[in-house]
């Protein structure tokens, strides 16, 4: 009985192979291409967290991301909450609320866990960073260059100051993106600030400047690798057109030092920071996503948080995700991209 069980079967799946031999390859589905670039993949995204809540406080805005010491996900919402997030799944396991030294919110945008567990977040108000515990009590707050402060303190723009926070050289130097130019200083040329760890404390290093691609494209966030490069998104959005979110491997290491430097207008003698195209997001796939406002490409939002989650052997596992800005047209979305640099 079993033979002819296992006989019929064999019988069966030959048939199968036959008749699909017959039919030929133009009938076989053609594998589904995760390619965004030569150099970028996309391995999936997710909604999960879109429009959701967690012990009350609503699950959005969300602006950046970090690995934590026990492997779960760190997610900083832009309204004063840091939720701990399951790595795999992405549910809340806690969330811990923010706020500055007189118990006014936060508009948080950059986070580092540093390497004692304590978290450095960045708010775009003043501009400032402060270190936080992991119950959200302010421990100390870093010093800001006078031109970077916003105006009239200095020549920053409101709501285009401290994105990104990263930190580089093995946690020695921790690194802040400005969003947009300073006044006096061409459009599209950013200034990145840097701090050096010195007996457990940051002090203000050199500075260095970028170029977006356009006047329109800010920078949202940056992302040290081990070997002193950063990643960086550019983003920005057209009305009636949507995001553009831009991913790139830039260099700092031979820019020139550009804290004593007034106006960023260009002229020679200041090197910028070097970049390289890694990959424009429009290209990616769409694996089925879907868009509540008009995109390039439904699988685009408003990308403004960064991780890198793996390195191995010059691949790197690169998580982002969307600030929804708590909108009925915007979406809180992951996106698990492989980066090969």
């Amino acid at each position: 009985m079993q033979l002819r069980t296992v006989l019929a079967t064999t019988t069966a799946a030959v048939a199968a192979a036959a008749c699909l031999a017959a039919t030929g390859p133009a009938q076989a589905a053609a594998p589904v291409s995760h390619a965004c670039s030569p150099s970028v993949s996309l391995d999936r995204f997710s909604d999960a967290l879109d429009k959701t809540t967690y012990d009350g406080t609503f699950v959005g805005n969300l602006s950046a991301l970090a690995v934590d010491g026990d492997g779960s996900l760190a997610a900083l919402s832009d309204r004063s909450s840091l939720f701990s997030l399951d790595a795999k799944t992405l549910a809340p396991k806690a969330v811990v609320p923010l706020a500055d030294e007189k118990g006014a919110a936060l508009d948080s945008e950059g986070l580092v866990i540093d390497r004692d567990g304590t978290r450095l977040i960045t708010s775009e108000t003043e501009p400032s960073i402060r270190r936080y515990s992991t119950d959200g009590r302010i421990l100390d707050r870093l010093p800001v260059p006078a031109s970077l402060q916003v105006a009239p303190a200095g020549r920053a723009t409101s709501n285009q100051t401290f994105e990104g926070l990263t930190l580089m050289n093995g946690g020695r130097t921790l690194l802040a993106s400005m969003e947009y130019a300073l006044s006096g200083d061409t459009a599209g040329i950013v200034r990145f600030q840097t701090w050096r760890r010195h007996h457990g404390r940051f002090e203000l290093a050199a500075q260095y400047a970028y170029r977006t691609d356009a006047a329109f494209l800010g920078v949202p966030e940056v992302q040290a690798l081990p070997d002193g490069r950063l990643l960086v998104l550019e983003r920005g959005f057209t009305s009636g057109v949507g995001n553009t979110v831009r991913l790139y491997l830039a260099d700092p290491r031979h820019a020139t030092d550009t804290s004593g430097v007034e106006n960023l207008t260009g002229q020679s003698g200041v090197r910028l920071i070097k970049k390289t195209l890694l990959t424009d997001i429009a290209s990616c796939p769409t694996l089925g996503a879907t868009a509540k406002q008009p995109q390039p490409n439904p699988l685009l939002d408003n990308i403004e948080g960064m991780a890198v989650t793996g390195v191995s052997k010059g691949r790197i596992e690169v998580l982002l995700v969307s600030d929804d800005n708590q909108n009925a047209v915007q979406t809180t979305r992951f996106y698990y991209l492989r980066v090969r640099v």
